[in-house]
């Protein structure tokens, strides 16, 4: 109280405008009674006014007690504290049981009207209140902290870089991991959330699993921050990075298939996948990969019988051109290749959308082609849907077993015709030998002249 006196008189003495603190220092080790007499003693010396508030800050000065308790003290001096309208009722909690931000939210709740705290923990001992947690878990809960954490990471770094310490990877909202699922379910899981929201159906109230809030409110991103890959990852996050990152939507029937490609490679080489990564893997495997042969151009007319192709192909390093007919465009290009290969498929899956990432113009086309109980997948991309198809249909032939490693036909095919002609010399016609050898007679006809002569 002499103290107390003491300070009036000299601020008095002393030009300048001047307000007061008063803190018990050892409160924490103290009955609340007695700190309640002591700091209403002093209040009673400098009589506080409404618009000259004077702060009595009350710290957990070494935690020894749980956060239910320093909240009901924090209760009671609230209400049994002189002048409390012209009072400051503030809080200084340390962290020596852990418990620093759960004891402050306590003491909010009891009534305190400050906090003192620190930038992610530091201070003496355990330190003091991690002012970015607390302030963020208000936030959390829909109240205003009155901080600017919209750019937290700026805000980590520049901590970083003043103290040499680190904030830990797992430090609450700014740690590198704390956003971070690899688990697949947990992937799954925010890749339906964020479709959620984003289709407006929430009605605008944040809901998204495992993410407490929206890590773009405090300048995080989804894609390197959230959903991470790596050998846990699932089909979810795999399909989330593509569409967030790349605009692309892979089937769900696709998915499966690609989440556990991506799973083997990370094991593989014992990384994350970062997202740059994922997509490269995902265009080496199914946009561009190793060809043993490429369609080069397609021609397509419309006959009585359906859809005519004109097809081109590169294959062992020569030209061929193969025609046949189909249902559809694609069905013809996949009957050429049936044709041209020998092999037996099934056209299981096709579908296409617009890329919304990049260049919008431009379509992506998915095809799955079973043979036996194998499923293979390509993708095309291109300007032109047509060829985005038959790209990815090609990609998709081009991994069937009996394609990777088949040689160019030779001229084998003539001599079978020519056999065949010979043998039914008296009665073959032109229209017979196109449907032995499933052919159209234009191009029949074309090819018998230009192999034979």
């Amino acid at each position: 109280v002499e103290g107390a006196r003491l300070l009036q008189e000299l601020a008095k003495e002393t030009e300048g405008d001047f307000s007061f603190e008063y803190s018990p220092e050892s409160f924490s080790g103290t009955e609340v009674d007695f700190a309640l007499e002591v700091c209403n003693a002093v209040l009673n010396v400098w009589k506080p006014e409404k618009d000259k508030k004077v702060i009595i800050n009350i710290p957990t000065t070494v935690e020894v007690s749980m956060p239910h308790v320093f909240g009901a003290q924090i209760a009671y001096l609230s209400e049994h504290m002189d002048f409390r309208k012209q009072v400051t009722l503030s809080v200084h909690p340390h962290n020596d049981r852990g418990c620093g931000v759960a004891t402050t939210e306590m003491a909010i709740l009891a009534g305190c009207d400050r906090v003192e705290g620190t930038l992610f923990g530091n201070g003496e001992r355990t330190g003091n209140v991690d002012i970015v947690t607390l302030a963020l878990n208000m936030y959390s809960q829909g109240v205003d902290p009155k901080l600017d954490f919209s750019d937290l990471m700026s805000v980590a770094q520049t901590y970083e870089r003043l103290t040499g310490m680190k904030v830990y990877e797992r430090s609450p909202y700014a740690g590198a991991l704390v956003f971070t699922a690899f688990s697949g379910s947990h992937q799954d899981a925010i890749s339906k959330g964020f479709s959620f929201h984003e289709s407006g159906k929430d009605n605008g109230i944040w809901s998204v699993p495992y993410l407490p809030i929206d890590p773009r409110d405090i300048g995080r991103q989804y894609d390197g921050d959230v959903i991470r890959i790596n050998s846990q990852s699932g089909k979810g996050g795999v399909s989330y990075i593509l569409k967030t990152g790349f605009g692309i939507s892979v089937p769900k029937k696709m998915q499966e298939d690609l989440g556990y490609t991506m799973k083997h490679i990370s094991d593989r080489e014992h990384a994350e996948l970062a997202p740059d990564r994922v997509y490269q893997i995902f265009d080496d495997l199914y946009i561009h990969p190793d060809m043993n042969f490429q369609i080069t151009d397609c021609h397509f007319k419309q006959t009585t019988g359906g859809i005519l192709v004109q097809m081109s192909l590169q294959h062992g390093g020569s030209d061929h051109v193969v025609e046949a007919n189909g249902n559809g465009r694609i069905d013809a290009v996949s009957n050429a290749l049936k044709q041209y290969f020998g092999v037996r498929y099934q056209l299981s899956a096709y579908e296409e959308h617009a890329l919304t990432s990049g260049s919008s113009s431009k379509a992506c086309a998915f095809v799955c082609i079973t043979a036996g109980d194998k499923e293979y997948w390509g993708v095309g991309i291109h300007e032109d849907i047509i060829k985005a198809s038959v790209d990815a249909l090609a990609v998709s032939v081009n991994h069937l077993e009996g394609v990777k490693e088949a040689q160019a036909p030779t001229d084998e095919r003539i001599g079978e015709i020519l056999n065949y002609m010979q043998k039914q010399y008296l009665e073959i016609t032109l229209e017979d030998l196109a449907k032995k050898f499933y052919l159209s007679k234009p191009y029949l006809s074309k090819y018998i002249k230009e192999k034979s002569g």
